[in-house]
């Protein structure tokens, strides 16, 4: 219920899509209200502008992609390694035939690095199907294991988990499906900017992971707050920074994570 309730709602709560309907009606009541009608459809034009042109989107995914830094680099083989899905746009993969990568590619390309880098440790993709109706037949992991196994992986080293639709359930899934021991340590690999969330879910699975935080949007110093003509983007940083904060305050009202804003 968790998961249809998020969906719907965002669907209907998301900021630019208000914002394009409030100016569409706006433009509609005009001609009967023409005040109201040109107030609201200009504030909405600006506040869509502002979003395009101004940092916005910096301001919001800063914070969460700098909450939790990289492991050092001289950190201990890990036990495991496991990779939030996320990276693969599904059916378009399945339709082409190839892997197609969604924003969160990095997760998968840096995956592939670290298990050549640590040779012994697992390999966990967590990932199944994010839309309403869910095709267990043709799963994100699936998909990601095809690839990990292309690039040079052993197959024997991976293990999919292919239910879970949300991070709530990418954690409690593993959690179960791994059983890990205390003296494991997994990496924990995500979008630097989801790494918050997904870390408060881990905790509340009782699965101890170590963040690596993965797909930067940030830069970290003062090219943040440069104003940037890339409306699109800025829109879409703008958008996912909206939805980890919403989301994060979400999970905590819902008891699913113990902090507002989990730390190291």
């Amino acid at each position: 219920m968790f998961f249809i309730a998020s969906k719907v709602l965002w669907w209907a709560v998301s900021p630019i899509t208000l914002l394009l309907l409030g100016a569409l009606l706006g433009i509609g009541i005009a001609g009967r209200r023409p005040g109201l009608g040109r107030g609201l459809a200009g504030i909405c034009v600006v506040a869509l502008l502002v979003f395009a042109t101004a940092p916005v989107g910096a301001l919001l995914l800063r914070p969460l992609e700098a909450r939790f830094p990289p492991p050092p680099a001289d950190i201990k083989p890990p036990y495991g390694i496991i990779i939030l899905g996320g990276a693969i746009v599904e059916d378009v993969s399945d339709a082409h035939g190839q892997t197609i990568f969604s924003e969160g590619a990095s997760r998968l390309t840096e995956a592939a690095i670290l298990a050549r880098r640590f040779p012994e440790a697992r390999i966990v993709y967590t990932g199944g199907s994010a839309s309403l109706i869910s095709d267990y037949n043709s799963t994100e992991a699936a998909e990601a294991k095809k690839l990990l196994v292309a690039l040079g992986v052993d197959p024997q080293r991976i293990t999919i988990e292919p239910r879970s639709r949300n991070t709530d359930e990418n954690a409690r899934f593993s959690a179960a499906m791994l059983t890990p021991k205390p003296d494991q340590t997994w990496l924990l690999v995500t979008s630097a900017w989801h790494i918050p969330r997904s870390m408060g879910l881990f905790r509340k699975a009782g699965f101890d992971v170590v963040a690596y935080p993965v797909d930067y949007h940030t830069f970290g110093d003062n090219r943040d707050w440069q104003i940037k003509l890339y409306p699109a983007r800025n829109l879409r940083q703008f958008e996912m920074g909206l939805h980890e904060w919403i989301g994060l305050a979400a999970y905590r009202a819902a008891g699913k994570i113990a902090d507002w804003f989990p730390a190291p």
